[in-house]
């Protein structure tokens, strides 16, 4: 297996497998986050279930290799957005020893890595 296609296939397991915790045994942890930025009841259901569809048909769209330039650009931007939003709900999670949020820059590193490549050529290269 050739290092950019492992590369794809492991951004693809973090977008399906974050999927699968986020409503599952993860899930009272996303409640209890957004209940620290006063996010609850049906608003909070929205965002656990909407981010875990969204993270998977991000995950989905990436294996499918269909407009993968495109789909890393929306990948991109939702690690962005899913960072300011974690952010302004609670800044401390920058230092948990977990790394919640600085894991997103490596993911952001390999999102735009994998862009430059597909946007020379395969990835399967």
């Amino acid at each position: 297996m050739h290092a950019w296609t492992f590369a794809r296939l492991a951004l693809v397991a973090l977008w399906l497998a974050t999927a699968l915790v986020s409503v599952s045994s993860g899930r009272q942890i996303g409640y209890d986050i957004l209940a620290g930025g006063h996010i609850e009841g049906v608003l909070a259901d929205l965002c656990i279930y909407g981010g875990a569809a969204l993270d998977l048909l991000l995950g989905l769209w990436l294996l499918s290799d269909r407009a993968t330039l495109a789909c890393l650009r929306v990948q991109g931007a939702v690690v962005l957005l899913y960072s300011l939003l974690l952010s302004l709900i609670d800044p401390s999670y920058w230092g948990h020893p977990f790394g919640p949020l600085t894991k997103n820059l490596p993911v952001l590193a390999l999102i735009l890595l994998l862009h430059q490549r597909q946007a020379r050529g395969s990835l399967a290269e």
